[in-house]
């Protein structure tokens, strides 16, 4: 789907975003959207509408361990992948509104990571406890669609938290604001897709592939 290059200047395309717009912010200046212009060389010409994004940063604490400190993205592209991922990274660092946006002298603290996603296809089921057997742990993430409530979780996410598909499920019921069990209604619909993962290994390191 990506190729390993090109997983390597996402990454590096999302750290200089922030960088930039932290800078602009800063010094008092307003970000004029351009910041494309700066990185022309960067080489991720893939066509509009290619390929979903998400952009996470983890912050890394005294016990090099590592916790959220952002993450925000588009499950259906609706930009070339070049302009998503400039839009994920600064919105991850400055619009999750689980946390405050980011300060410039964190940086030096952030892990940098860009998964890209596939296509999000229904997971077509008879029934709905088909979903324990149609679902893999590592390969697939998830979005939920129920009446009003959505939600959306990477395929890395139940690996980190070492869950089952139902706790999976579940989990992706709560993220949703809905009870656990709402997949189990038949109107509920789950798509999955999956995604290429590419991560700093260390603040501003090298970046490798995460495999599931």
């Amino acid at each position: 789907m990506i190729l390993e290059e090109e997983g390597e200047k996402a990454v590096k395309l999302a750290r200089m975003a922030v960088e930039e717009h932290l800078d602009l912010s800063s010094s008092d200046s307003t970000h004029d959207g351009n910041t494309n212009k700066h990185y022309d060389n960067i080489g991720l010409n893939r066509p509009a509408k290619s390929y979903g994004v998400f952009v996470t940063l983890n912050y890394i604490n005294n016990h090099k361990q590592q916790r959220l400190r952002g993450c925000v993205g588009f499950p259906i592209a609706e930009k070339s992948l070049y302009l998503s991922i400039i839009d994920a990274s600064i919105a991850a660092a400055t619009q999750d509104p689980r946390f405050p946006p980011v300060d410039k002298k964190e940086l030096a603290e952030l892990v940098f990571e860009v998964s890209i996603l596939t296509l999000p296809q229904e997971v077509k089921v008879q029934n709905p406890m088909e979903y324990l057997n149609a679902i893999k742990i590592g390969r697939d993430g998830l979005i939920l669609a129920w009446r009003q409530c959505s939600a959306l979780l990477l395929p890395q996410v139940p690996v980190e938290c070492n869950w089952d598909v139902e706790d999976y499920l579940a989990n992706l019921c709560y993220k949703a604001g809905a009870p656990p069990d709402i997949w189990l209604m038949s109107d509920s619909k789950i798509h999955s897709f999956q995604a290429n993962i590419y991560k700093e290994s260390d603040p501003n390191g090298n970046v490798v592939r995460i495999e599931l």
